[in-house]
């Protein structure tokens, strides 16, 4: 599967409507993301249960805000919803396969006790 670009009206359907979607965050303007958009679209095709997508940072420079998107390129990684990668820089293909495989790996239930407690402490943080 090819990568799909991803906008502010699409970008929490599609993370909610996939198991694991991966975005890159990216600009026309930026070397290393150009260096990293091959990379990325390889991996894509190895990848068919993967949705792969890119945002715009240009483009779409709400949602760069709204994602805390500091520096690009910027990957993220999404599973079951839930952010659960995040780093900038252009990675070389092997260390995109060691987070993909790392992403699949992840126990959800351990995952989601961890969001769960800590969403708990912050709401108790908040009220005291």
């Amino acid at each position: 599967m090819a990568t799909i670009d991803l906008t502010a009206a699409t970008f929490e359907q599609t993370i909610v409507d996939n198991d694991i979607v991966l975005v890159d965050f990216w600009a026309a303007w930026c070397g290393p993301c150009r260096q990293f958009a091959p990379v990325f679209g390889a991996s894509s095709e190895k990848h068919p249960d993967i949705v792969f997508g890119k945002v715009d940072t240009e483009a779409e420079q709400a949602l760069a805000g709204a994602a805390n998107i500091t520096s690009i390129p910027t990957l993220m990684a999404f599973r079951e919803g839930i952010l659960v990668f995040a780093q900038p820089g252009a990675l070389p293909a092997a260390a995109l396969e060691q987070v993909i495989d790392g992403v699949k790996a992840l126990d959800m239930d351990e995952v989601k006790a961890q969001v769960e407690a800590a969403q708990a402490e912050h709401e108790a943080s908040h009220h005291a």
